[in-house]
């Protein structure tokens, strides 16, 4: 079955074909790093992180770029508030960004940009738009885009200008010949730090936030590529001048498939600062390991909404607890995977169908309950082998289960499983029968079969 993408662009589900054959080129914006990740952020690295993987899996040579934004107006104001360089910021901030997608089995980018290393190729950029007459220099110094010079603006978000104008809020700014005007290049102000200022011919300054993406990912990918993603937020505007500047500039489409990830809620409702529900990913890290964050996101279909609750954490904390349940009962020394087989055929369908990933997670469910009756190492492999294609569990079973409680620890249950079977046979069931309950009260949860006992956190 071929892969089938929902093209934000068409608003259709259509066949994916990459330009070039065997070779996906694949642009997702990405962080702008002034403070720590939230889960928003997760979502999408995570949505793009499951694209990523399964493109890999179908055998293409992916070529895939994250950009990180490291000049912007909370960067600065960020940096001057703690009377940092931006580059310590950035560079401080991109260290623990890592850290974060890290824990969460993200994996990193072919290639991650930094928008400052790009600023001569966004100039070059500038200068095509303003031979063009599609980009004009203010009186008060900026750069701006000519919105309505650009024949297909609003093809993105099917918006048209007309309906953009009547529902524009923001006032005229100063030397902008229409509202909906964007800025390409930001004149320097005196307030702001030497660091935050490049030479130009338009005098000195900084880029805009669109012509960023723009120019880093037509540098690296070429004027036109395969697939761009991000955020549902950044269709309009961000990804909608993106089209307009790339396009303008080459006169060339700029990208084949528009990618978006849908919004995302905390208890159903959206996640803000001012309503007290917004989490960073190290926040939720200090209760929940990284691989139930995944998997719980994995349980959503990308384009979907996400609604994240404690609630749905535990639960999703108790369902990858049943898988790795499942494994555990097993040797699996080879994950093999053999795409024939009637259940990662489904996998597969539901894969490629626009990424279905709660679809390909009921297949695990499926196969780890034909494991809980069988005992199947080869069905165990299957399982474990479907699975890594979602970079979900590829721990020890063991490991994940008793949720790595450290050395002592062990000694110790070690010890109370040793002292109950000394009980059991003495014919002590009354001490045996505490020790299992005051393990259990400690979240110890004991596990008699014929080979020994064993145990896993409750």
């Amino acid at each position: 079955m071929t892969l089938r993408i929902f093209n934000s662009l068409s608003k259709q589900t259509e066949d994916f074909t990459p330009i070039e054959p065997n070779h996906v080129r694949m642009y997702v914006c990405g962080m702008t790093i002034y403070d720590y990740c939230h889960v928003g952020h997760a979502r999408f690295m995570m949505a793009f992180d499951v694209a990523y993987r399964w493109l890999k899996t179908l055998g293409y040579r992916v070529t895939y770029v994250r950009n990180i934004t490291d000049i912007d107006d909370k960067i600065i104001k960020r940096a001057l508030e703690r009377n940092i360089p931006i580059r310590q910021l950035t560079d401080e901030m991109t260290k623990i960004m890592h850290e974060d997608v890290a824990a969460l089995g993200i994996s990193p980018p072919d290639h991650e940009p930094r928008a400052t290393q790009y600023v001569p190729q966004m100039l070059d950029m500038i200068g095509k738009l303003e031979r063009k007459g599609l980009a004009y220099r203010a009186p008060n110094g900026d750069v701006n885009y000519s919105v309505r010079k650009f024949e297909g603006y609003g093809k993105l978000s099917g918006k048209s200008l007309d309906q953009l104008r009547a529902g524009e809020r923001v006032a005229v700014l100063d030397g902008k010949e229409d509202p909906l005007d964007f800025v390409l290049w930001k004149s320097a102000k005196e307030s702001e730090p030497d660091d935050a200022k490049w030479d130009s011919a338009y005098g000195k300054g900084r880029p805009g936030w669109h012509i960023e993406c723009s120019a880093m990912s037509c540098a690296i990918l070429g004027e036109t590529f395969d697939i761009h993603g991000g955020g549902l937020d950044l269709q309009f505007p961000h990804h909608e001048n993106e089209i307009a500047q790339s396009e303008g500039a080459t006169g060339k489409p700029f990208v084949k498939y528009w990618l978006h990830n849908g919004f995302l809620n905390v208890d159903n409702e959206k996640m803000s600062k001012s309503l007290g529900n917004f989490f960073t990913i190290r926040d939720v890290l200090k209760r929940y390991d990284g691989e139930t964050m995944r998997f719980f996101m994995l349980r959503t279909h990308y384009r979907s909404p996400f609604n994240f609750s404690d609630a749905n954490l535990d639960d999703a904390r108790a369902a990858l607890r049943r898988l790795y349940t499942a494994l555990d009962a097993v040797d699996v020394k080879d994950a093999a995977v053999d795409w024939q087989q009637p259940q990662a055929a489904k996998f597969r369908e539901a894969m490629n169908d626009d990424f279905n990933t709660p679809v390909a997670v009921s297949v695990l469910f499926d196969l780890a309950g034909e494991v809980n009756r069988t005992r199947s190492v080869e069905v165990a492999s299957l399982l474990k082998g479907l699975a890594a294609t979602l970079g979900i569990l590829q721990q020890s079973p063991r490991a994940f289960l008793q949720g790595g409680s450290g050395g002592a620890d062990e000694a110790r249950i070690a010890q109370l499983i040793a002292d109950r079977a000394a009980a059991k046979a003495a014919k002590d069931f009354a001490r045996a029968d505490q020790i299992r309950k005051d393990l259990l009260a400690e979240g110890i949860e004991l596990k008699d079969s014929a080979q020994g006992t064993t145990w896993v956190k409750a």
